[in-house]
């Protein structure tokens, strides 16, 4: 939501370089100056240099302490009294908890009732209330509205303030002092604070140089509200499928966010689940670094040949808070999705010494078993047959298909599972 009345809203041109330069300097008391890694991988992708920002590095794990702790720095005392109000299910969440804390505010943080426990004890550990209500985002969100206008308490909102927008365009600037040479920054999307402060840090500096500067923005496809907005030349709400990446899980473009957007960002780009799951496992045992989905939405982009760059390239890794569970889960996807992972269903006669013929079939390719799941409780086998579930690690897509054919080969009839 946006405080801001809609006639401003409809103008706003973002923040001056002066103001992002001032909350630099306010910021500065609380966020530490994340590390920009090179990417040999990415470049040999990409063609040219590749630079990572590490904001999953950042204090409560996202680049949202940013515009968290400008927006709670410029409240008046009497706001300040009242305390302050979110509503969030991860990171928004932790930024501001942090922020109050530094600023001895007391904060309120609404989550939804599935909230992931790491999330929720992070946040708990900032010194924020927390309020468990509702089972989706929607309903978690109305009773933080309503809490904030029965008590007095100001609404901090994730993406739409000025002053968000203006803390968030701090990292764009860093991005600018650590790569002066950049020529392309790829930003994740969700409701657009990130992109819309760090495209207006990016650019002003950018033109007081004389150069210029590309911006592109990365949304999850089954979150995609940018595009269509962008064609239509005004915001429009897109229903929000499942993804991976809840973090830009937005339905609609910030009213604040979106002029910026338009004016300032050179292309938007889709990525799949798929993409984000190769993109995490790429992260870890490349740049060893451990990135959310949305965080790497970006690195995404890039692997799946959405992105054309001419020079220097830095994509923004925007948080790392991934919760262990989901994270077993993507590993397990990503490896998949890079055809590294291979589970097949296989009928046997029901005898002894099947499941050892299959084991050597798959020693002689070097496949290495790591799951095998055998039963007699399945649609479709006949009374005399058993069905064995096996897992197995390749090495990529030309072994995967060696496994299945060497398989059939031996007389099978392997049926290839798929994660959901």
């Amino acid at each position: 939501m946006s405080s801001t009345p809609e006639p401003f809203a409809a103008v706003y041109a973002g923040p001056t370089l002066a103001q992002i330069e001032h909350a630099r300097e306010v910021v500065a008391q609380v966020i530490q100056a994340t590390p920009m890694e090179h990417s040999a991988y990415l470049e040999q992708v990409l063609g040219v240099p590749v630079w990572l920002k590490a904001e999953n590095l950042q204090r409560t794990g996202s680049y949202k302490i940013r515009g968290a702790y400008y927006r709670l720095s410029r409240l008046a005392e009497d706001e300040r009294a009242r305390g302050v109000v979110a509503a969030s299910a991860g990171n928004h969440a932790q930024g501001v908890a942090l922020a109050a804390h530094r600023l001895g505010i007391r904060a309120t943080i609404f989550m939804p009732q599935g909230v992931a426990l790491p999330k929720l004890q992070a946040t708990r550990a900032y010194g924020a209330d927390t309020v468990l209500h509702g089972p989706t985002f929607t309903e978690t969100l109305a009773a933080a509205l309503e809490f904030a206008e029965r008590t007095g308490a100001v609404f901090i909102p994730p993406y739409d303030h000025e002053d968000v927008i203006t803390g968030q365009g701090t990292l764009g600037l860093e991005i600018m002092d650590e790569a002066p040479d950049v020529d392309t920054i790829v930003v994740p999307i969700g409701g657009g604070g990130l992109i819309a402060g760090v495209a207006r840090a990016a650019k002003l500096r950018a033109d007081a140089s004389g150069r210029s500067i590309r911006i592109v923005g990365v949304q999850s496809e089954n979150a995609a509200a940018y595009p269509p907005s962008l064609a239509a030349g005004e915001q429009v709400a897109v229903p929000v499928g499942p993804t991976i990446a809840d973090g830009i899980a937005v339905g609609r473009p910030g009213d604040l966010n979106f002029p910026i957007v338009r004016e300032l960002v050179d292309e938007i780009v889709t990525v799949t689940d798929d993409d984000i799951a190769r993109a995490i496992l790429v992260l870890l045992e490349r740049a060893k670094l451990v990135v959310e989905p949305a965080g790497a939405a970006g690195v995404a982009a890039i692997i799946a040949g959405k992105v054309r760059a001419s020079g220097p390239t830095v994509a923004v890794l925007s948080g790392g808070n991934i919760d262990p569970l989901l994270m077993q889960r993507v590993i397990a996807h990503g490896l998949e999705a890079s055809a590294r992972y291979l589970t097949v269903r296989i009928m046997l006669p029901d005898r002894p010494g099947q499941l050892a013929t299959i084991s050597q079939i798959l020693a002689e390719v070097s496949a290495n078993v790591v799951e095998v799941l055998h039963t007699r409780h399945h649609n479709g086998l006949q009374i005399s047959q058993v069905a064995i579930e096996i897992s197995v690690e390749t090495r990529g897509p030309e072994h995967r298909e060696e496994v299945i054919r060497h398989l059939r080969e031996a007389g099978y009839d392997p049926e290839v599972e798929y994660t959901e």
